[in-house]
């Protein structure tokens, strides 16, 4: 059977007057979207406009909620509670829930932005918090995560967990993202990226930057569109994945597809 894949970029992080990104093209290319929470990024304009630009085009609807950081754009450590945390995650929920039931839908994932993303990749108490407040808020949610505490969690509380690919990111041994502080971190080179992301979706392997592989479960695919080139490589990642026979579906309709296989 040829897999199904959900295509996934981070939108609606401009704020007020300033534009990040480019949502107008990744929205012809990608199945789901994470949109900005007003934390790190977006005001309630460009929720409300990015939610229903999403309904007007199928996309699925995520929250990606941050660190209270606005300046720093979620990348810092705040050094929060567990607790603060829950009630931050819970904070921005509600709001991106309250745009999405008044286009007619509703929030179907959860994926953690930034420093706060990768925290709760590691940190036991912040990843049960943000299940908890994901759980109890709406058991349906799904949860987009690396392998980790957060996935850990998420399971444990009773929802379904996505395993994101980060295409033009090093990978480690373990399956985790070598450090944007060490050489080679991030990729560069377009048809690398391509044959990195068909061999994951297609064989569940990807190549460490130690130079060996290591199996890798991939749910949704993780796109950016903030740099330059970011929105050709996405419109190339998504024409090659179609002509290898991967199926681009929302990520509700991957984990259905996923659950019918298992």
């Amino acid at each position: 059977m040829n897999p199904t894949i959900d295509l996934v970029a981070d939108l609606g992080e401009g704020f007020g007057a300033y534009t990040i990104g480019s949502d107008t093209d990744l929205l012809e290319i990608v199945s789901s979207a994470n949109i900005a929470c007003g934390f790190h990024a977006g005001d309630p304009d460009i929720m409300d406009a990015t939610v229903a630009e999403c309904v007007r085009r199928g996309v699925g609807i995520g929250a990606h909620p941050s660190f209270p950081d606005l300046r720093g754009f979620g990348r810092r450590d705040m050094g929060l509670t567990a607790n603060e945390v829950r009630a931050d995650v819970l904070y921005q929920l509600g709001a991106l829930n309250g745009f999405a039931a008044f286009h007619g839908t509703k929030v179907t994932h959860i994926a953690p932005h930034g420093r706060l993303g990768n925290l709760v990749a590691v940190r036991a108490d912040y990843a049960a918090a943000v299940a908890e407040a994901a759980a109890r808020v709406d058991n349906e949610l799904i949860v987009v995560a690396q392998e980790g505490e957060l996935a850990k969690a998420a399971r444990s509380a009773g929802l379904d967990v996505a395993i994101v690919g980060i295409v033009d990111r090093a990978y480690q041994e373990d399956g985790t993202l070598v450090p944007r502080s060490q050489p080679g971190a991030v990729l560069h080179d377009p048809s690398v990226i391509v044959e990195r992301t068909v061999r994951m979706v297609c064989e569940g392997k990807i190549r460490c930057a130690n130079g060996t592989d290591i199996d890798i479960s991939t749910d949704t695919v993780l796109l950016h569109g903030d740099n330059p080139g970011a929105v050709e490589l996405a419109r190339l990642i998504r024409s090659e994945l179609i002509s290898a026979g991967v199926r681009i579906a929302p990520l509700t309709e991957v984990m259905d597809a996923k659950r019918k296989a298992a």
